[in-house]
């Protein structure tokens, strides 16, 4: 099964780095990147490009200005310019596991979305994470993390349950299979349907809208917390602002209230040419 992996970054070049070295350790070949870029600096073009070049993987750079976070309005670029049918969504900040991508493959099912899991990691953690611990698959290790000064969390046995144990926590978790930016996949053409990501919106909830109304449409959600998992470096949020907090719960509430499929403010409206830069 073909996929195209959409990750969202913004001036993280190391990060996005150790992200992309996991996707070239996956178990699962048949796949492209797409990196939707809000407005990064020529750092994270030349460490892509470095990447491809190494790592051999099929990498689109899709790039804008940077015009304050408009996140929503690259990713639905991306959306455009990727090439396989299913789409598979993570950000630049977390590292998938060697069988990420062979867990979104084969649970992938019409009518569903996928909502895969994450282990948070501390700042110090994150740092002592290199490309060896990457590509041996020691940073996925719970017993190795726990070395490095990982504190013990119940989140951890996302990393150590074994495909039983974590097909049956997926069943019986409580918690809502909901459409986590960092983690989950559907259909292109599910996306389209519902004219992508609603542009308006900024940190905050922007992709759980997109999956409320991903609901609305008929698509059910089905849950891999424990099967698809990555770990998330730790980061400075600066780009976190109430006002916007406010204004993105606004439009949850009336997607909601109104049971709404589509936003106007969405993918057709990217229709001006010369704005987009995709490599």
């Amino acid at each position: 099964m073909r996929l195209s992996v959409i990750i969202s970054t913004y001036n993280q070049p190391v990060w996005l780095e150790n992200v992309i070295r996991g996707f070239a350790a996956q178990s699962h070949a048949d796949f492209e990147l797409v990196i939707a870029d809000d407005g990064s600096n020529d750092q994270t073009r030349s460490t892509i490009d470095r990447l491809r070049a190494e790592t051999g993987l099929t990498i689109r750079h899709v790039w804008h200005e940077d015009q304050g976070f408009r996140k929503c309005t690259i990713l639905n670029r991306a959306i455009i310019e990727a090439q396989a049918d299913y789409l598979v969504f993570t950000d630049g900040d977390c590292i998938p596991r060697s069988d990420f991508l062979a867990q979104h493959a084969r649970w992938a099912e019409p009518g569903f979305f996928l909502s895969g899991g994450a282990v948070r990691l501390t700042m110090d953690v994150s740092r002592k994470i290199s490309k060896a611990d990457i590509l041996a698959g020691r940073a996925h290790q719970t017993a190795w993390l726990r070395r490095q000064g990982m504190p013990w969390s119940s989140k951890l046995l996302k990393l150590s349950a074994g495909p039983r144990w974590a097909a049956w926590c997926d069943r019986f978790t409580t918690t809502k299979a909901t459409w986590n930016g960092g983690n989950a996949s559907t259909w292109k053409q599910a996306l389209l349907d519902v004219n992508g990501f609603d542009e308006r919106m900024e940190y905050g909830g922007e992709d759980r809208e997109l999956g409320e109304r991903l609901v609305n449409s008929g698509l059910r959600s089905k849950s891999l917390r424990y099967r698809a998992v990555c770990v998330h470096l730790d980061h400075a949020r600066g780009y976190v602002q109430q006002e916007a907090l406010a204004r993105n719960q606004a439009i949850r509430r009336e997607t909601r209230r109104t049971r709404a499929i589509w936003t106007p403010y969405g993918i057709v409206k990217q229709s001006q040419p010369g704005l987009i830069h995709a490599a």
